[in-house]
């Protein structure tokens, strides 16, 4: 895509106004009172002017994590953000349960995020397993946990598509 098409299409897209958005917090750990990356996102969804249509934090249980993206309120979001769970340990199995549901995969953004997240932790970024794509006409976005990452992820990368991501669905 030519940078005129792609601006273009961020001009069509910004005319749909706001999008739905779900995030969806995965920890072992965190509580709704200390979820830094839920109210971070929180607030920077509310910022940019979009609507925040669902919120759940669930334990690394692939279980517990397919029943939040499967809840009514999720499936009403046109973007499903993930956060934790992407790394290589034991316990981290929230990529798994989206790799398998993924119907097509934003290769570019995995790919992407460990570049940035390179330029800031150097070559441990290698051991993130952020993806995004599409599954049943939503955006879906999983990063990793950190405070740092989820900052990373929606600062660099989803803020500036967000509504281009959610336009592209639509035509």
């Amino acid at each position: 895509m030519s940078k005129s098409a792609s601006h273009a299409h961020k001009k069509l897209a910004r005319k749909k106004g706001a999008v739905d958005i779900a995030i969806i917090t995965v920890s072992d750990t965190r509580t709704l009172e200390n979820d830094r990356n839920g109210h971070y996102l929180r607030e920077g969804i509310i910022a940019a002017g979009h609507r925040l249509v669902a919120y759940h934090l669930v334990r690394d249980e692939p279980a517990e994590v397919e029943a939040a993206w499967d809840a009514e309120d999720s499936r009403s979001a046109q973007v499903l953000m993930f956060n934790g769970g992407t790394g290589i340990s034991s316990r981290d199995r929230t990529f798994d349960v989206v790799e398998q549901r993924l119907q097509k995969t934003l290769l570019g953004f995995g790919e992407l995020f460990r570049m940035l997240s390179w330029q800031q932790i150097g070559a441990a970024a290698m051991l993130s397993r952020a993806t995004a794509g599409v599954a049943n006409g939503q955006v879906i976005i999983s990063t990793p946990g950190s405070p740092a990452a989820v900052e990373l992820a929606w600062e660099k990368l989803i803020k500036p598509e967000l509504q281009h991501l959610a336009w592209e669905l639509m035509r």
